[in-house]
């Protein structure tokens, strides 16, 4: 991908339309009630059927971006992948996990109570395993990163994430002892068939699909066509997916959140403190490394931001609509695009 586009309408204001869904959201709750239930019940083995969908939709106009062919160039810039790998998965998932417990089980145990503390915790075990996909080409794009070396740490990381995900989330929830209820109410244990279950459905199906579509298209139609008509009317599909999920998961949400306001608020402070310091980690690591700025400036985005879709999608399917764990993933895509523009503004000042 020699061109990428630039941060488009939706995408930038992406905190408004999510704090827009906030509302919309908890009036629908409210004006509803109970009936809504009916969306959440409405499950194929651990899998919420409607959310299925939307997530869906949510990333396969993402997946379908993604040219494997670039594989080839993997040794070029080697120390910058290195870097990212390293980052991604070997530091990112534990510290979000630090920060969090150090936040919802000490700073704010007069807030709030040992069990939304589990919740959010679990929540945010999740967004730390999951590193960016997709929204990394914009990021990129806007600190004029490499673009070749963007797609193939792109393709390395979402490779790593098929087969990283599960282990690294199950090893956190056990490190934190976070419980789990089946639908008697009795407590058991890791539920790896439903990470698995949610990986298939919400990472492999639609990278095959993704790659399987881009491969057909471009052969078919070309590749101008493609980026230009293809993608473009894919991307309304993508953002309206998020956004109505969003409103389904904040109308289960409404009374916990009217009941305690400041929720939001308190997940969101260790949420923003770990993206920024593992942009920092990764920056800092990268002059260290001699990286040029245009691979530095990806390899450090791609860590600080998150797979939100995938993160929201798992604590839905293990946790429920509405789980504090989905919550906790909800305020990620909240805080997501103020942050990483702040990240950007820094990563071009500090341009080297």
């Amino acid at each position: 991908m020699s061109d990428q586009p630039q941060i488009g309408f939706f995408e930038k204001y992406l905190t408004i339309w999510v704090a827009l869904c906030i509302i919309v959201g908890i009036g629908a709750g409210y004006l509803v009630g109970d009936d809504i239930t009916v969306l959440s019940d409405w499950n194929i083995e651990t899998v919420n059927v409607p959310v299925s969908i939307l997530v869906w939709l949510m990333i396969y106009p993402m997946m379908v971006q993604i040219d494997f062919s670039s594989l080839k160039y993997v040794s070029r810039n080697w120390r910058g992948l290195g870097l990212t790998v390293v980052v991604n998965w070997l530091i990112k998932p534990f510290t979000m996990a630090i920060f969090a417990y150090f936040f919802f089980y000490y700073l704010y145990e007069a807030w709030i109570t040992p069990e939304d503390a589990e919740q959010y915790l679990a929540g945010a075990i999740l967004l730390g395993a999951a590193p960016c996909t997709a929204m990394v080409f914009v990021w990129s794009y806007l600190t004029k990163g490499d673009a070749n070396y963007t797609l193939v740490q792109v393709s390395v990381n979402d490779l790593i994430l098929l087969v990283a995900f599960v282990p690294i989330v199950g090893l956190l929830f056990s490190w934190f002892d976070i419980s789990f209820l089946n639908g008697n109410g009795e407590v058991i244990g890791i539920p790896y068939k439903t990470l698995i279950t949610s990986v298939i459905v919400f990472v492999v199906i639609p990278l095959l699909a993704g790659y399987l579509s881009n491969r057909l298209l471009i052969r078919n139609k070309g590749k101008e066509w493609f980026e230009n008509k293809f993608l473009k009317r894919l991307k309304p599909i993508s953002i309206f997916a998020l956004l109505l999920t969003l409103v389904l998961i904040f109308a289960f949400q409404g009374q916990t959140i009217l009941e305690n306001p400041l929720a939001i608020l308190l997940i969101a402070i260790p949420l923003t403190l770990q993206t920024y310091f593992i942009f920092f980690i990764s920056w800092f690591a990268g002059k260290f490394l001699k990286l040029e700025h245009n691979v530095c400036a990806p390899s450090s985005m791609i860590g600080a931001s998150n797979f939100f879709e995938l993160a929201v999608a798992v604590a839905i399917s293990i946790f429920g609509l509405n789980s504090g764990a989905s919550l906790a993933t909800v305020v990620g895509v909240l805080i997501e695009v103020p942050v990483m523009l702040s990240l950007v503004a820094i990563a071009n000042k500090w341009k080297y």
